[in-house]
Protein backbone atom coordinates (compact mmCIF):
# COMPACT_ATOMS: atom_id res chain seq x y z
CA UNK A 1 0.00 0.00 0.00
CA UNK A 2 1.06 3.24 -0.89
CA UNK A 3 0.54 6.33 1.24
CA UNK A 4 1.31 9.92 1.77
CA UNK A 5 4.11 9.10 4.21
CA UNK A 6 4.50 5.66 5.62
CA UNK A 7 4.24 2.27 4.21
CA UNK A 8 1.73 -0.21 5.62
CA UNK A 9 3.79 -1.25 8.95
CA UNK A 10 2.64 1.99 10.37
CA UNK A 11 -1.46 2.02 9.48
CA UNK A 12 -2.16 1.33 12.76
CA UNK A 13 -1.10 4.45 14.22
CA UNK A 14 -5.07 5.20 12.91
CA UNK A 15 -6.16 3.55 15.51
CA UNK A 16 -5.38 5.81 17.80
CA UNK A 17 -7.96 8.67 19.21
CA UNK A 18 -7.12 12.25 17.75
CA UNK A 19 -7.47 13.28 21.04
CA UNK A 20 -4.23 13.63 23.50
CA UNK A 21 -4.24 12.51 27.26
CA UNK A 22 -5.05 15.97 28.43
CA UNK A 23 -1.80 17.52 30.49
CA UNK A 24 -1.88 18.37 34.12
CA UNK A 25 -1.57 21.87 34.26
CA UNK A 26 1.11 22.16 37.58
CA UNK A 27 2.70 25.37 35.93
CA UNK A 28 6.43 26.02 36.31
CA UNK A 29 8.53 26.54 33.24
CA UNK A 30 10.37 24.97 30.23
CA UNK A 31 13.50 26.03 28.69
CA UNK A 32 13.47 25.53 25.26
CA UNK A 33 16.73 25.90 23.09
CA UNK A 34 15.33 25.88 19.60
CA UNK A 35 16.73 26.36 15.90
CA UNK A 36 13.23 26.91 14.49
CA UNK A 37 12.31 30.05 13.46
CA UNK A 38 8.83 29.56 12.13
CA UNK A 39 5.83 32.02 12.64
CA UNK A 40 3.39 28.80 13.25
CA UNK A 41 5.59 27.94 16.10
CA UNK A 42 4.28 30.88 18.11
CA UNK A 43 0.86 29.53 17.89
CA UNK A 44 2.71 26.58 18.60
CA UNK A 45 4.15 27.55 22.24
CA UNK A 46 0.96 29.14 23.31
CA UNK A 47 -1.36 26.85 23.42
CA UNK A 48 1.26 24.48 25.52
CA UNK A 49 1.33 27.30 27.80
CA UNK A 50 -2.61 27.87 27.78
CA UNK A 51 -3.09 23.75 28.02
CA UNK A 52 -0.55 23.24 30.97
CA UNK A 53 0.63 26.87 32.64
CA UNK A 54 4.13 25.75 32.00
CA UNK A 55 5.80 29.21 30.77
CA UNK A 56 8.28 28.16 27.90
CA UNK A 57 11.35 30.44 28.25
CA UNK A 58 13.22 30.10 24.51
CA UNK A 59 16.75 30.49 23.13
CA UNK A 60 17.08 30.21 19.54
CA UNK A 61 20.39 29.62 17.00
CA UNK A 62 21.87 28.00 14.54
CA UNK A 63 21.37 24.37 15.36
CA UNK A 64 25.39 23.52 15.91
CA UNK A 65 25.60 26.47 18.57
CA UNK A 66 23.34 25.79 20.19
CA UNK A 67 24.93 22.24 20.37
CA UNK A 68 27.86 23.53 21.78
CA UNK A 69 26.39 26.09 23.93
CA UNK A 70 24.81 22.57 25.86
CA UNK A 71 27.99 21.31 25.62
CA UNK A 72 29.93 23.99 26.94
CA UNK A 73 27.60 24.27 29.80
CA UNK A 74 27.41 21.17 31.02
CA UNK A 75 25.67 20.13 34.54
CA UNK A 76 25.05 24.24 34.73
CA UNK A 77 22.94 24.46 31.64
CA UNK A 78 19.17 25.43 32.05
CA UNK A 79 18.51 23.23 28.79
CA UNK A 80 15.39 21.38 29.06
CA UNK A 81 14.63 20.55 25.44
CA UNK A 82 16.58 20.49 22.30
CA UNK A 83 14.42 21.21 19.27
CA UNK A 84 16.38 20.90 15.77
CA UNK A 85 16.84 19.37 12.38
CA UNK A 86 18.24 16.88 10.87
CA UNK A 87 18.99 13.09 12.33
CA UNK A 88 22.11 13.60 11.47
CA UNK A 89 22.36 16.79 14.36
CA UNK A 90 19.98 15.08 16.50
CA UNK A 91 22.76 12.47 16.56
CA UNK A 92 25.34 14.64 16.94
CA UNK A 93 23.71 15.77 20.07
CA UNK A 94 23.36 12.25 21.60
CA UNK A 95 26.78 12.07 20.82
CA UNK A 96 27.93 14.51 22.45
CA UNK A 97 25.98 13.73 25.86
CA UNK A 98 23.39 16.54 26.12
CA UNK A 99 20.06 14.36 25.73
CA UNK A 100 18.66 11.47 28.19
CA UNK A 101 16.39 8.96 27.60
CA UNK A 102 12.64 10.07 27.86
CA UNK A 103 10.03 7.03 28.71
CA UNK A 104 7.01 7.87 27.70
CA UNK A 105 3.73 5.83 26.64
CA UNK A 106 2.46 8.98 24.48
CA UNK A 107 5.53 9.16 22.29
CA UNK A 108 5.92 5.49 21.92
CA UNK A 109 2.14 5.19 20.88
CA UNK A 110 2.43 8.42 18.41
CA UNK A 111 5.66 8.23 16.66
CA UNK A 112 6.63 5.83 14.33
CA UNK A 113 9.22 3.43 15.67
CA UNK A 114 11.94 4.19 12.80
CA UNK A 115 11.38 7.64 13.99
CA UNK A 116 12.92 7.45 17.43
CA UNK A 117 16.21 7.14 18.29
CA UNK A 118 16.74 3.50 20.11
CA UNK A 119 17.60 5.11 23.26
CA UNK A 120 14.84 7.36 23.63
CA UNK A 121 16.57 10.00 23.45
CA UNK A 122 15.52 11.85 20.46
CA UNK A 123 12.25 11.87 18.69
CA UNK A 124 10.93 12.93 15.05
CA UNK A 125 7.67 15.21 14.62
CA UNK A 126 8.34 15.81 11.11
CA UNK A 127 9.37 14.88 8.20
CA UNK A 128 11.13 16.21 4.78
CA UNK A 129 12.11 13.86 1.82
CA UNK A 130 15.09 14.19 -0.40
CA UNK A 131 13.84 13.88 -4.02
CA UNK A 132 15.08 14.71 -7.51
CA UNK A 133 13.84 17.75 -9.25
CA UNK A 134 14.26 18.28 -13.32
CA UNK A 135 13.68 20.26 -16.09
CA UNK A 136 10.91 18.59 -17.97
CA UNK A 137 11.60 20.25 -21.26
CA UNK A 138 15.58 18.50 -21.18
CA UNK A 139 15.19 15.74 -19.12
CA UNK A 140 13.19 12.98 -20.95
CA UNK A 141 13.99 10.11 -19.06
CA UNK A 142 14.35 11.60 -14.85
CA UNK A 143 16.55 9.27 -12.71
CA UNK A 144 13.39 7.17 -10.81
CA UNK A 145 16.17 6.23 -8.25
CA UNK A 146 18.96 7.66 -5.87
CA UNK A 147 21.86 4.94 -7.72
CA UNK A 148 20.53 6.50 -11.13
CA UNK A 149 21.56 9.50 -10.19
CA UNK A 150 24.82 7.78 -10.85
CA UNK A 151 24.43 6.52 -14.05
CA UNK A 152 26.59 8.58 -16.67
CA UNK A 153 23.67 9.02 -18.73
CA UNK A 154 23.09 11.96 -16.35
CA UNK A 155 27.04 13.23 -17.09
CA UNK A 156 26.94 16.78 -16.44
CA UNK A 157 23.63 17.48 -15.39
CA UNK A 158 23.21 17.27 -11.36
CA UNK A 159 23.24 19.77 -9.34
CA UNK A 160 23.62 19.04 -5.55
CA UNK A 161 24.67 20.58 -2.06
CA UNK A 162 28.32 19.90 -0.89
CA UNK A 163 29.13 17.06 1.60
CA UNK A 164 29.13 19.02 4.55
CA UNK A 165 25.33 19.44 4.10
CA UNK A 166 23.94 16.99 6.75
CA UNK A 167 20.92 16.55 4.64
CA UNK A 168 23.42 14.85 2.04
CA UNK A 169 25.26 13.34 4.70
CA UNK A 170 22.12 11.28 6.03
CA UNK A 171 21.13 10.43 2.80
CA UNK A 172 24.47 8.50 1.76
CA UNK A 173 24.62 7.57 5.51
CA UNK A 174 20.83 5.84 4.36
CA UNK A 175 22.04 4.78 1.41
CA UNK A 176 24.82 2.75 3.33
CA UNK A 177 21.77 1.42 5.44
CA UNK A 178 20.07 0.07 2.64
CA UNK A 179 22.85 -0.73 -0.20
CA UNK A 180 26.13 -1.07 1.99
CA UNK A 181 29.18 0.55 2.32
CA UNK A 182 30.55 -0.43 -1.26
CA UNK A 183 27.34 0.50 -3.10
CA UNK A 184 27.40 3.88 -1.44
CA UNK A 185 31.43 4.64 -2.53
CA UNK A 186 30.53 4.10 -5.84
CA UNK A 187 27.14 6.23 -5.96
CA UNK A 188 28.67 8.89 -4.36
CA UNK A 189 31.81 8.88 -7.33
CA UNK A 190 29.41 8.94 -9.54
CA UNK A 191 27.10 11.83 -8.26
CA UNK A 192 30.71 13.69 -8.05
CA UNK A 193 31.17 12.49 -11.71
CA UNK A 194 27.70 14.05 -13.07
CA UNK A 195 28.00 17.27 -11.72
CA UNK A 196 27.15 19.88 -13.54
CA UNK A 197 29.40 22.28 -11.53
CA UNK A 198 31.20 22.32 -7.93
CA UNK A 199 28.55 21.47 -5.00
CA UNK A 200 27.63 25.45 -4.10
CA UNK A 201 24.84 26.91 -2.32
CA UNK A 202 21.71 25.82 -0.35
CA UNK A 203 18.56 23.46 -1.60
CA UNK A 204 17.05 26.88 -3.28
CA UNK A 205 19.92 27.34 -4.83
CA UNK A 206 20.06 23.86 -6.69
CA UNK A 207 16.24 24.77 -7.72
CA UNK A 208 18.01 27.59 -9.04
CA UNK A 209 20.24 25.82 -11.04
CA UNK A 210 17.09 23.86 -12.70
CA UNK A 211 15.24 27.24 -13.40
CA UNK A 212 18.63 29.04 -14.73
CA UNK A 213 19.55 25.92 -16.90
CA UNK A 214 22.80 25.90 -15.52
CA UNK A 215 21.66 21.63 -14.67
CA UNK A 216 19.16 19.86 -15.65
CA UNK A 217 18.77 17.89 -12.17
CA UNK A 218 18.85 18.69 -8.69
CA UNK A 219 18.20 17.04 -5.67
CA UNK A 220 16.41 18.95 -2.80
CA UNK A 221 14.26 18.54 0.19
CA UNK A 222 10.33 18.45 -0.80
CA UNK A 223 9.74 22.22 1.51
CA UNK A 224 12.28 23.84 -0.50
CA UNK A 225 9.83 23.29 -3.84
CA UNK A 226 6.65 23.72 -1.46
CA UNK A 227 7.66 26.74 -0.40
CA UNK A 228 8.01 27.94 -4.36
CA UNK A 229 4.57 26.64 -4.86
CA UNK A 230 3.07 28.26 -1.61
CA UNK A 231 4.89 31.79 -2.47
CA UNK A 232 7.74 33.85 -4.37
CA UNK A 233 10.91 32.46 -4.41
CA UNK A 234 13.02 34.60 -6.42
CA UNK A 235 14.33 32.35 -9.24
CA UNK A 236 12.09 29.18 -8.85
CA UNK A 237 8.72 30.22 -9.13
CA UNK A 238 8.58 32.17 -12.05
CA UNK A 239 10.08 28.84 -13.94
CA UNK A 240 7.87 26.58 -11.35
CA UNK A 241 5.79 25.37 -14.76
CA UNK A 242 9.02 23.92 -16.34
CA UNK A 243 9.90 21.33 -12.94
CA UNK A 244 8.87 17.97 -12.33
CA UNK A 245 9.75 15.60 -9.88
CA UNK A 246 10.55 12.16 -8.97
CA UNK A 247 10.31 10.52 -5.19
CA UNK A 248 12.73 7.97 -5.56
CA UNK A 249 12.77 4.12 -4.98
CA UNK A 250 9.33 3.76 -5.07
CA UNK A 251 9.73 0.38 -6.39
CA UNK A 252 12.14 -0.65 -3.47
CA UNK A 253 13.27 1.04 -0.33
CA UNK A 254 11.21 4.39 -0.36
CA UNK A 255 12.04 7.28 -1.01
CA UNK A 256 14.68 9.11 1.94
CA UNK A 257 13.06 10.96 4.57
CA UNK A 258 14.50 13.10 7.55
CA UNK A 259 13.67 15.02 10.55
CA UNK A 260 12.79 17.69 12.44
CA UNK A 261 12.78 16.76 15.92
CA UNK A 262 14.03 16.69 20.04
CA UNK A 263 14.67 15.47 22.98
CA UNK A 264 15.32 15.92 26.58
CA UNK A 265 18.32 17.55 27.60
CA UNK A 266 20.43 15.64 29.80
CA UNK A 267 20.65 18.00 32.96
CA UNK A 268 17.11 19.78 32.17
CA UNK A 269 15.70 21.59 35.65
CA UNK A 270 12.41 20.35 34.52
CA UNK A 271 11.92 16.86 33.14
CA UNK A 272 8.47 16.05 33.82
CA UNK A 273 7.63 19.12 31.77
CA UNK A 274 10.09 18.52 29.58
CA UNK A 275 8.55 14.88 28.59
CA UNK A 276 5.38 16.84 28.65
CA UNK A 277 6.42 19.38 26.01
CA UNK A 278 7.72 16.28 23.48
CA UNK A 279 3.89 14.61 24.32
CA UNK A 280 2.28 17.52 23.18
CA UNK A 281 4.49 17.80 20.35
CA UNK A 282 3.00 14.41 19.13
CA UNK A 283 -0.90 15.80 19.42
CA UNK A 284 -2.43 16.53 16.30
CA UNK A 285 -2.76 20.12 17.05
CA UNK A 286 0.80 20.52 17.64
CA UNK A 287 1.37 18.28 14.40
CA UNK A 288 0.09 21.01 12.10
CA UNK A 289 1.59 23.71 13.31
CA UNK A 290 4.95 21.80 13.27
CA UNK A 291 4.40 20.43 9.82
CA UNK A 292 2.45 24.16 8.30
CA UNK A 293 5.33 26.04 9.74
CA UNK A 294 8.17 24.44 7.26
CA UNK A 295 5.39 22.69 4.52
CA UNK A 296 6.72 19.53 6.26
CA UNK A 297 5.26 15.98 6.64
CA UNK A 298 3.53 15.56 10.23
CA UNK A 299 4.83 11.72 11.51
CA UNK A 300 1.79 11.13 12.90
CA UNK A 301 -0.51 9.54 9.93
CA UNK A 302 -3.90 11.37 9.23
CA UNK A 303 -2.38 14.90 10.06
CA UNK A 304 -3.37 17.58 7.87
CA UNK A 305 -0.68 19.23 5.53
CA UNK A 306 -0.47 22.21 3.76
CA UNK A 307 -1.74 22.60 0.29
CA UNK A 308 1.60 23.30 -1.35
CA UNK A 309 2.79 19.67 0.33
CA UNK A 310 -0.27 17.82 -1.14
CA UNK A 311 0.21 19.04 -4.29
CA UNK A 312 3.44 17.30 -4.38
CA UNK A 313 1.77 14.24 -4.50
CA UNK A 314 1.61 10.82 -2.48
CA UNK A 315 4.15 8.79 -1.87
CA UNK A 316 5.88 5.64 -0.29
CA UNK A 317 8.90 6.16 2.49
CA UNK A 318 11.73 4.64 3.33
CA UNK A 319 11.03 2.72 6.66
CA UNK A 320 14.44 2.23 7.21
CA UNK A 321 14.89 3.04 10.97
CA UNK A 322 16.38 6.29 11.27
CA UNK A 323 18.55 5.82 14.27
CA UNK A 324 20.53 2.99 12.59
CA UNK A 325 21.07 5.21 9.84
CA UNK A 326 22.20 7.74 12.40
CA UNK A 327 25.04 5.78 13.47
CA UNK A 328 26.44 5.69 9.33
CA UNK A 329 27.00 9.50 9.72
CA UNK A 330 30.76 9.11 10.38
CA UNK A 331 31.15 6.67 7.70
CA UNK A 332 29.11 8.49 4.73
CA UNK A 333 31.48 11.48 5.88
CA UNK A 334 34.61 9.34 5.30
CA UNK A 335 33.13 8.11 1.46
CA UNK A 336 32.88 11.34 0.69
CA UNK A 337 35.94 12.58 1.35
CA UNK A 338 37.60 9.81 -0.18
CA UNK A 339 35.96 10.65 -3.16
CA UNK A 340 37.02 14.28 -3.00
CA UNK A 341 33.48 15.62 -3.02
CA UNK A 342 33.73 18.98 -1.48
Amino acid sequence: MTTRLFTASTLSLLALSSAMPAIAQDGGELNLYSSRHYDTDERLYSDFEEQTGITINRIEGDADELIARMEAEAENSPADVLLTVDTSRLQRAKDAGILQSAESDVLEERVPSQYQDADNQWFGFSLRSRIIFYNEETVDNPPQTYMDLADDAYEGMVCIRSSSNVYNQTLLASIIENEGEDAARDWAQGVLDNMARDPQGGDTDQLRGIASGECDIAVANTYYFARALASDVDGVTGSIDTFGWVFPNQDSTGAHVNLSGGGVAANAPNRDNAIAFLEYLASDSAQEYFAAGNNEYPVVEGVETTEAVDELGEFTADDVDLSAVAQNIGTAQQIFNEVGWE
